[in-house]
This record gives structure tokens, sequence and C-alpha cells, in this order.
């Protein structure tokens, strides 16, 4: 079974090293990683030129990064679907091959775990333990959602539910999972453990301006599903108005 996983990246020379090593140095040997550049204007090419595992690249200018993600999807040939974005990489060598061990085992549709948020600068350093635990709607309607990059998803279900909604600028991940797992109720499988280390600053966390906006784009996705969440603005608009990412 291919995995395909997608980096989208934008003047990441910085951090993209340790995101190309990460998926490299996977102990599952059939992996196709596509990497989607907006045009970067510094050496993120080069870089990603060094790793003979690349095995796309395009460069150009796009809508955003969901956007690129959407390109990436289009050309995946794998048939589970992964996205690590260009300042975050794998916990250890073995995650590729422990998700796909779950996939290839079950009929389920997605398989997500748990994330590390590290220190930008320091990346031994945890800042936060993201624990996901398991999925249901209740917890939907609290304003609970999965890490994004530990979110591996059949190709099928893309191709059956669509892609990322570009109309959204911050949360269309969160929307993407909403709509797959709330609204379709795709069947999806908790792996209890760490897939995923993220650097801290982020789009959708860097700035408790980008938090607010982030928040306001959550409640955007719920209307364009045609839901109605009850708890989720209730009571969490005000806390995450303090947090300056996610939390549950």
């Amino acid at each position: 079974m291919k995995i395909s996983i997608i980096t989208t990246t934008y003047n990441s020379s910085s951090t993209i090293e340790d995101t190309l090593h990460s998926v490299a140095q996977q102990t599952y040997n059939d992996v196709e990683h596509i990497i989607v550049d907006g045009n970067s204007k510094d050496n993120t090419l080069d870089i990603v030129n060094k790793f003979t595992h690349v095995s796309h690249i395009i460069s150009e200018d796009d809508n955003g990064m969901y956007d690129a993600m959407n390109k990436g999807i289009e050309l995946c040939e794998g048939e589970v679907i992964g996205i690590l974005n260009s300042d975050d990489f794998y916990a250890t060598e073995e995650i590729l091959e422990r998700v796909i061990s779950i996939f290839m085992a079950t009929d389920v549709d997605a398989v997500y775990g748990d994330l590390h948020y590290v220190k930008h600068n320091n990346i031994n350093k945890i800042v936060r333990y993201w624990k996901s635990g398991d999925a249901s709607k209740e917890k939907f309607l609290r304003g609970w959602m999965p890490p994004h990059p530990t979110f591996f998803v059949r190709k099928s279900i893309y191709q059956k539910y669509g892609g990322f909604n570009t109309k959204l600028k911050t949360s269309a991940d969160y929307e993407l999972m909403l709509r797959l797992m709330y609204k379709y109720e795709i069947k999806v499988a908790y792996l209890p453990e760490v897939l995923v280390k993220m650097r801290t600053g982020g789009m959708s966390n860097a700035s408790l301006k980008h938090r607010l906006k982030a928040n306001k784009e959550d409640k955007e996705a719920w209307k364009l599903n045609g839901l109605k969440p009850k708890f989720y603005m209730r009571w969490l608009k005000p806390l995450r108005k303090i947090f300056q990412y996610r939390f549950f």
C-alpha cells in the first residue's frame, strides 16, 4: 500500500531539511513525497533537490497553503494521503509503518494520533502535548479536533467528499476534518502515540490576532456544512480569546 505525503513550502529553508529527513528515514518504503512550493525566493528548492526520495516537485504561484495542498492531492498516487508541513517532522522513523499497518488491517478511512509542539529553535524542548483521544461527535461540539499533521486519509475519501475549502485561510484543515468526521461520519482509528512534532509559530497559532481570526473561521466552517454547534460557540469562543491555539 503506497502512502503519499504532501509538504507545502514557501521560503522554508530554515526548517524544511528536518521535514525531508524525517520522511526519508521512515522504515516504511512505499512512500511518495510530493513538494508543492509557492515559488520560494530563498534556497528552499536547493535543499529539496538534495533529497532523492522526493517523488514530485511543483514550484509556482498559488492561492495559499490550502490551494497548494489541493494541488498535492491531485498528484497523489498513494492509497493513503498524509500532510506534513514544512516546519513539522515525524516523531520517529516508524510512524508511517505503524499508520499503514492500521489501514492494512482494518477498513478505516482515516488514522490520526497525538502531536508535540516544540520550541522553534530547540526541537528537543516540548512546549505542549496535544493528546487527541478517541473521536466522537459530542467532542466536536465541545471544540475538539485531532491535530491535522497526524491525520492520514484514504485518497478515495478525498475523491468522494472533496479537499480543502480555500475560502478559509486559517481553518480549512479544521473544516475538512469537521466535514469528514462529523458530517459524513467516516470510519477513523486513533493511534495513541505522538506521530508528529510541530514547531510553534504556525499560521493558525502564531499570534493572538491569528488565533482570533481562526476562531471566526471555525464558526464559518460549521455554517459551510449546514451545522449549528450549540456548545462550541457558547463556551469555547471566550476561552479561545485567551489562548493562542486550539487546546482540546
